[in-house]
């Protein structure tokens, strides 16, 4: 007997190691739709970029007025923790609707640059039109995100 327990053993570990090697894993479905519980999760992201588009009216006023300053120092201020908020989120969207949000962010943020240069340079026109471009994009991030209405 004592002969034949590590012929077993060997015997059992290429069984085992059959199986596994035939078998097939199971693919795991990546969700096409949100759930509920999903949606409400993706509510806790959505907030505080729902709360910084709403700001978004004091920069126009900023740019309006022409206070440069006061630009400068929104952008890099109340709207600085918009970057990670929105990665957040991003990554928390279906697979099908990451890609779209990164590229919009991305958007988003190279108006947020542009404004601020403009400011530096004092350029009215070129900071007006960007922030334009920018609540268009902040308003096409939001439309991602689903809402629970």
């Amino acid at each position: 007997m004592k002969k034949l327990r590590p012929f077993l053993s060997l015997v059992l570990v290429l069984v085992t190691t059959l199986l596994v090697s035939c078998s097939t894993p199971n693919k795991a479905k990546v969700p096409t739709v949100y759930t509920p519980e999903k949606i409400e999760q993706l509510q806790l992201y959505r907030a505080p970029i729902a709360q910084a588009r709403e700001k978004m009216s004091i920069l126009e006023e900023f740019i309006n007025q022409e206070n440069w300053v006061d630009t400068r120092t929104f952008i890099h201020g109340p709207l600085g923790e918009l970057r990670q908020a929105m990665g957040s989120a991003s990554t928390r969207l279906l697979q099908k609707d990451q890609k779209p949000s990164k590229a919009i962010a991305k958007e988003l943020f190279s108006h947020f640059e542009r404004i601020d240069a403009a400011a530096k340079d004092k350029n009215y026109s070129v900071a007006k039109a960007q922030f334009l471009e920018a609540a268009k994009d902040f308003d096409a991030y939001l439309d991602l995100i689903p809402s629970n209405s």
